[in-house]
């Protein structure tokens, strides 16, 4: 769906539906988060394991993904995901992104996107889409300087920060770097207020948010990268006519 010079990626995905069908059906056999709400990670299942990051890290697959390979990040121990990132997790995230060139994403907190309480860093690897090199947003973030330092740009009407990566090196990321970056962007939110981190090799994104959904289409981090998931055709026609842009622009926070 064209808008506003980005040529939005769009899909019809029969997972929304039945990842709520799942989570009702589940949420009284699996152990608790803080909050009593169920918990899908503690423990995992087995089928799903990838790998072990580190002391605070492992890697599942996304029993419900919207792209093949689709990983998350999961911290062993409950935290929260309404919670700032730590260090921790971005020596996570360094370590996959390092070793997968893809689009890592954060969705802090319900109001952002986030399905689930349990902590979870999320990649999925690029391109998205076959014959498709770059992300939709490619074409705006393209604005980016070299200059290692915080730039709103023109062609989000949404409060925002990006942030070039040109100079690191991914053969052995620098997770202090990329925390330290992180932080400085944090200041763009309100405080304690609900965002979406987009990552990859070449820049990061935060966006700050206030509304999980618009008019029935919900979006998370992965709208802001140019990709939009609907449940069925009759949304897919309502996004069309409101616009994608507008979308985003009615889910995150205003100037």
């Amino acid at each position: 769906v064209e808008d506003h010079g980005i040529s939005f990626l769009v899909r019809r995905v029969d997972s929304l539906a039945r990842k709520e069908q799942a989570r009702q059906q589940r949420k009284q056999s699996k152990p608790k988060a803080k909050d009593g709400e169920f918990n899908p990670f503690l423990p995992y299942e087995q089928e799903l394991f990838v790998t072990d990051l580190s002391s605070t890290h492992l890697v599942l697959l996304n029993k419900f993904n919207v792209v093949d390979h689709h990983l998350l990040m999961v911290t062993r121990e409950f935290e929260d995901q309404e919670s700032l990132l730590t260090q921790a997790d971005f020596e996570a995230l360094a370590m996959t992104l390092g070793e997968i060139d893809g689009l890592a994403f954060y969705n802090g907190g319900r109001v952002a996107g986030a399905s689930q309480r349990h902590r979870h860093l999320q990649l999925v690897p690029l391109p998205m889409v076959a014959g498709e090199a770059q992300l939709p947003v490619t074409v705006v973030l393209e604005a980016l300087t070299d200059s290692g330092r915080v730039e709103q740009l023109s062609g989000f009407p949404f409060v925002h920060g990006a942030v070039s990566l040109g100079g690191l090196d991914w053969t052995k990321p620098d997770a202090e770097v990329l925390y330290e970056l992180y932080q400085e962007l944090l200041g763009l939110r309100d405080e304690g207020g609900a965002y979406n981190l987009l990552v990859t090799r070449r820049w990061m994104l935060l966006v700050a948010r206030r509304m999980e959904e618009f008019e029935g289409v919900s979006v998370n981090s992965l709208g802001f990268a140019g990709s939009m998931f609907v449940r069925d055709e009759v949304q897919l026609e309502r996004l069309k006519a409101i616009g994608p842009m507008a979308i985003l622009k009615a889910v995150a926070a205003g100037y």
